[in-house]
């Protein structure tokens, strides 16, 4: 999931339960659709992407600053203590709320046809 500063989710990516994450991570910021912020054309994308240890990956921090993003993106095998937790409370929160909607329920609870549908209605 990509949300914005307030923790309003953008695009949901569903992934198997045995894969990484991190395979989805460029596909989910092609999808994130235009945000209309200051005055201008509508931003395609984001201007900086915070992710946790699990997307520390070399070939994807770089194509994320290719494209133009400011990435902060916590290392592996650091201490903890970085100052991403901050910024990480929002999509945990909107992680919750998602949950939060008893129809889309806990992992293996439904079909992930059904999940993926219900995450984008939820994601609009």
């Amino acid at each position: 999931m990509i949300t914005d500063g307030h923790g309003t989710p953008l695009a949901v990516i569903l992934t198997g339960g045995n894969r990484n994450d991190v395979t989805r991570l460029l596909p989910l910021l092609d999808a994130t659709p235009p945000v209309r912020g200051r005055g201008g054309r509508p931003r395609r994308k984001p201007d900086s992407l915070f992710a946790g240890r699990g997307y520390d990956h070399g070939v994807h921090r770089d194509q994320v600053r290719a494209g133009g993003i400011v990435s902060a993106i916590a290392r592996r095998r650091t201490r903890y203590g970085t100052g991403l937790g901050a910024y990480r409370w929002v999509i945990e929160r909107a992680f919750a709320r998602l949950r939060g909607f008893r129809r889309c329920g806990s992992v293996g609870s439904g079909k992930p046809a059904s999940m993926e549908r219900f995450s984008d209605s939820s994601a609009a």
